[in-house]
C-alpha cells in the first residue's frame, strides 16, 4: 500500500460505524487485498486517530480481520487514551466548577469541548492535548489570574497584558494531566472580527452544567484550527483528528450551511470540507460548494500522491514563506503597537528564548 492507499483507507475505517457503503467497501477489502498494517498504523498514528480507528474496526466487528499482536496493541493504547481522557474531563469540570464559582464562564473548544459535549461513542476515540477554552475580553485576565494562583503555570512567564496572541501560554500544574491553553482569540487576527467569542457567545450550548460550542461552530474551529491556525490552507493537508471531528460534527448540523455563514472564512473552510468529502469517500454530510478556486485547491492537495518528493519541495517553500511574512509581519507591528514592542524586548531579554532562536536559524547546534 502506498501513502495515499493507506490514507484513504484509514479515512473510510473512520466512518463505517455511521456509512453502510463504505462499511461494505472496507469488508470487501479487508477480505480480499492483503494490508499494510505496519504502513496503517504508522499514517494512523501520524494523524493521531490510532484509537478511533480500533474503536470503528471493533464496532464494526471487523477485528478477526487483524493480526493478533496488532489487535493487542490497538487495545493497550486505546485503553491508556481512555483513562487518559476520563482524567482530562474531571480536570475540565473541576476548572468550569472553580471559574463558575468566580463568576467566570469559560468555553470549552476543541478536543476537551467535544468530549465534554460527547459528541464521540467512545471517549476512547479523541486523542487530546491540552484543555483549551475561550473567555471575554473581560474575563480573559481574571481567568489568567484564578489559574495561576491554583498553580497553572506557562514554562515562562508573561505579562498578559503585554502578550498579543490568541491565547496564553500554554500553562501546566503540577499532578496534573491536562495543560491548559486560556483564549481570548479563536484564530488569529486576521479573521478575528469573524470568528470571535461573541460570534460562538449568542449559540453556545450547556452540557451537564459546562459550556461548549454549538455543533455548526464545533465544525467551523474544527476546520480553521488547521486551515488558519496551524496553516494548512497554505501547505494543502488535511490532518485526520480534526477531518474525522468534522465528519462526526456532519451528522449532527448541516456542514455546508455551518460554512456558509461566514465571510472571508468561508473559502478556506469550504475547501476543507471539499478534501473530506472526497478522502472520506464522498460521505453525503460532507457535501460542499463546487466552485473553480475548489477544484484548484484539490488539484494541488491530490498531487501529493503523485508526486511525493515535489510536494515535499513545495512544503518546504511554503514554510519558508510563511516564517518570513510572519515574522516581517510581527516586526512591522512592533513599529505601530506598544504591546508588540513590549513583547520583543521580553523576548530578546529571555535567554532561553534567544538560544532557541539562533538554533531554529542554525547558526548553533
Amino acid at each position: 500500500m502506498n501513502y495515499k492507499e493507506t490514507l484513504f483507507f484509514i479515512a473510510k475505517c473512520l466512518t463505517i460505524s455511521l456509512e453502510e457503503k463504505n462499511r461494505q467497501e472496507i469488508e470487501k477489502q479487508l477480505k480480499s487485498t492483503s494490508i499494510d498494517w505496519q504502513a496503517v498504523v504508522k499514517v494512523s498514528t501520524g494523524h493521531l486517530v490510532f484509537p478511533a480507528l480500533y474503536c470503528n474496526l471493533k464496532r464494526a466487528d471487523f477485528l478477526h480481520y487483524l493480526p493478533q499482536e496488532l489487535i493487542n496493541f490497538m487495545e493497550h493504547i486505546t485503553e491508556i487514551n481512555r483513562e487518559r481522557n476520563k482524567q482530562i474531563i474531571l480536570q475540565a469540570q473541576e476548572l468550569n466548577n472553580l471559574l463558575l464559582a468566580n463568576n467566570i464562564t469559560p468555553i470549552f473548544l476543541k478536543g476537551t469541548g467535544n468530549l465534554l459535549a460527547e459528541i464521540y461513542e467512545d471517549i476512547a476515540e479523541r486523542m487530546v492535548g491540552d484543555i483549551d477554552f475561550i473567555f471575554s475580553k473581560v474575563d480573559y485576565p481574571k481567568a489568567i489570574t484564578i489559574l495561576r494562583e491554583i498553580g497553572y503555570l506557562p514554562q515562562r512567564m508573561y505579562n498578559f497584558k503585554l502578550f498579543p496572541h490568541r491565547h496564553y501560554p500554554r500553562s501546566t500544574k503540577k499532578n496534573k494531566i491536562g495543560a491548559v491553553e486560556i483564549h481570548s482569540q479563536l484564530l488569529n487576527s486576521k479573521y478575528d472580527n469573524e470568528f470571535n467569542y461573541s460570534f460562538v457567545k449568542k449559540d453556545i450550548q450547556i452540557t451537564n452544567g459546562v459550556a461548549v460550542l454549538s455543533y455548526a461552530n464545533k465544525l467551523n474551529l474544527s476546520i480553521a484550527a488547521s486551515q488558519i491556525n496551524d496553516d494548512g490552507f497554505y501547505y494543502k493537508t488535511m490532518p485526520l483528528r480534526n477531518a474525522y471531528d468534522v465528519f462526526l460534527l456532519s451528522k449532527r448540523t448541516n456542514a455546508k450551511e455551518a460554512v456558509n455563514t461566514l465571510d472571508k472564512l468561508s473559502h478556506p473552510l469550504n475547501c476543507f470540507l471539499a478534501v473530506c468529502y472526497e478522502v472520506f469517500n464522498k460521505v453525503d454530510s460532507l457535501a460542499y460548494n463546487s466552485t473553480k478556486k475548489t477544484v484548484s485547491y484539490l488539484g494541488v492537495f491530490n498531487s501529493q500522491f503523485s508526486n511525493r518528493d515535489r510536494f515535499k519541495s513545495r512544503q518546504n517553500r511554503v514554510k519558508i514563506y510563511r516564517l518570513i511574512k510572519n515574522k516581517l509581519n510581527f516586526y512591522f507591528k512592533c513599529i505601530f503597537y506598544a504591546e508588540y514592542r513590549n513583547l520583543l524586548f521580553v523576548r530578546l531579554k529571555d535567554g532561553s528564548w534567544r538560544k532557541e532562536k539562533i538554533i531554529q536559524l542554525g547558526i548553533k547546534k
